[in-house]
């Protein structure tokens, strides 16, 4: 009888208003079916996997299969997921990432830790400067030339000098100095293929340079993330003074809104279709393209400007235009040339061209 009655109190109070618990307290998943009885939090079933490994702080039990007694019940009525933000995210810096479900597993599992073990966004935590905040010193393993390893390189970041640098071994003068101005960062776990895999981007001489890096701590490579949006933001906070903030965020970092293989002919339409590794960046509106996933330079890159420009996306070929593959096309038009592409399916054909099309009419 306890039971079903005290399963019914607690579903009742995942959903009732006010409270925030019908969705997760860490990525924000709507309707979330697990507990943390410990916190007196609601989260969903992939948080409440990070929370199992953290028993000295949370303790997780499941709203719909687990028994709950009536003292937790009322310990989660005093609770709730509002009260915790409250309590547990009072002073997180407008720099600092927040996660969402879709991101990678290292970025969730430190802002659980940073909230619940660390105590880092407590109201009494000491005030997040983004200028001291945005300098960073230490090592990062580093892709080298070939793509075959990684090496171990020194990295300094001050957001003060506006700048980033990496050194090779023993050497006093930078391999290279990177203007915070161009200076992008996002998690690239699958591509790199390291759980802390991260891309750094910028340009240099007008082209976009990658530098793939991982840290062996979790902690270590999302505190070198934040630190690069920290320097970030204190450039963008300090450029468009007049700007608001909810319209700065955004610019902080960003991760592409599509990566994949397709393949593309040369300008003529004539070429052989060659297949190469495709990266769309919403913010700077390009369409980039490398031999490889992991090469340090583009081998080229289209525009993409607006449709009252003269740019769109079709699904058919140009004319004169002919195709061996019966595979599915895309054909991006620029008022320079037309542009034709091969996907794999007819499910990456939709993908690509709705990506497209969404910078199109931003």
């Amino acid at each position: 009888m306890d039971y079903d009655h005290n399963k019914a109190l607690l579903l009742e109070l995942q959903r009732a208003a006010g409270t925030g618990n019908d969705r997760c307290a860490d990525c924000g998943d709507p309707d979330p079916e697990w507990a943390s009885y410990k916190l007196g939090i609601f989260i969903c079933l992939n948080c409440s996997g990070i929370h199992r490994n953290l028993p000295e702080i949370s303790r997780v039990k499941s709203l719909r299969l687990d028994f709950w007694e009536s003292n937790l019940i009322e310990f989660m009525r005093n609770r709730g997921n509002l009260w915790a933000k409250a309590k547990y995210e009072a002073n997180v810096p407008p720099y600092y990432y927040i996660p969402k479900s879709h991101d990678c597993l290292v970025l969730r599992q430190q802002w659980i830790r940073a909230k619940y073990e660390r105590g880092e966004f407590l109201d009494a935590a000491v005030c997040h400067d983004p200028c001291s905040a945005g300098s960073r010193e230490g090592c990062l393993w580093k892709l080298g030339k070939g793509r075959r390893q990684f090496q171990k390189r020194q990295f300094l970041l001050s957001a003060r000098e506006g700048v980033m640098k990496y050194y090779t071994k023993e050497s006093k003068v930078p391999k290279a100095v990177i203007s915070v101005e161009t200076l992008n960062a996002m998690f690239q776990v699958e591509k790199i293929g390291h759980s802390h895999g991260l891309q750094i981007t910028y340009i240099t001489d007008g082209q976009t340079r990658n530098l793939f890096v991982y840290h062996e701590s979790g902690k270590e490579i999302v505190d070198w993330f934040n630190a690069i949006r920290a320097a970030r933001y204190h450039y963008l906070r300090t450029t468009f003074p007049n700007v608001p903030e909810p319209e700065l965020i955004p610019r902080i970092t960003r991760n592409f809104v599509k990566e994949g293989y397709m393949e593309k002919t040369g300008p003529k339409q004539k070429e052989a279709f060659k297949v190469r590794w495709f990266c769309l960046d919403s913010q700077e509106r390009n369409l980039l393209y490398f031999k490889n996933p992991l090469d340090a330079f583009a081998q080229g890159q289209v525009f993409i400007g607006r449709r009252d420009e003269g740019y769109a996306v079709r699904d058919d070929l140009p004319q004169k235009v002919w195709v061996k593959k019966k595979k599915p096309v895309i054909t991006l038009v620029t008022p320079v040339r037309e542009f034709v592409f091969i996907c794999e399916n007819d499910r990456k054909q939709k993908e690509w061209m709705d990506a497209l099309n969404g910078v199109i009419t931003q």
